[in-house]
């Protein structure tokens, strides 16, 4: 298992900061919103994406050439499915205090931005769980999703 101190701080902090980028973008920016996601990307995103990324090399450890190449960045992209993503939505909203945007509609919304976004998301986690190194995934996933935060934020006003 991963929790590092390290993993903590870089959520915490690169997390926010895309976000907080999407939020000022949409004159939505709140100090709490910007506290609520520097804790989501201090907990849930620093915990899960580290080990997510671990047990990617544990299964696909055995796989070889373009099998192993294809599966770890297909895991990958399925891990930032439309759940996740709809996931995130709640948390923006949650923390923004926009209880009552909170719906289903949310579900949809993360549908077409996930469909949407594949071939971005396909190249961009090739590089990340192909040419980085596993020590470096996170930070690179971090760095990658802190840019998809913004198009995450955005797509509410794109796709509803």
């Amino acid at each position: 298992m991963h929790y590092k101190k390290s993993n903590i701080l870089k959520g915490a902090l690169i997390y926010s900061a895309g976000d907080s980028v999407a939020a000022l973008l949409l004159d939505e920016f709140t100090v709490s919103r910007l506290l609520g996601m520097m804790f989501i990307g201090a907990t849930f995103y620093a915990f899960e994406i580290p080990n997510y990324f671990d047990w990617i090399v544990k299964k696909t450890q055995s796989l070889k050439g373009i099998k192993a190449t294809l599966t770890k960045t297909l895991l990958a992209i399925a891990y930032f499915n439309p759940l996740w993503i709809a996931r995130h939505l709640l948390f923006i909203k949650l923390f923004s205090g926009q209880l009552d945007a909170i719906g289903f509609n949310l579900l949809e919304i993360a549908f077409w931005s996930f469909l949407v976004n594949i071939p971005i998301s396909f190249v961009a986690n090739y590089i990340i769980q192909n040419r980085f190194k596993l020590q470096w995934r996170f930070l690179g996933s971090a760095i990658f999703s802190a840019i998809m935060a913004i198009y995450y934020a955005l797509s509410e006003t794109i796709f509803s």
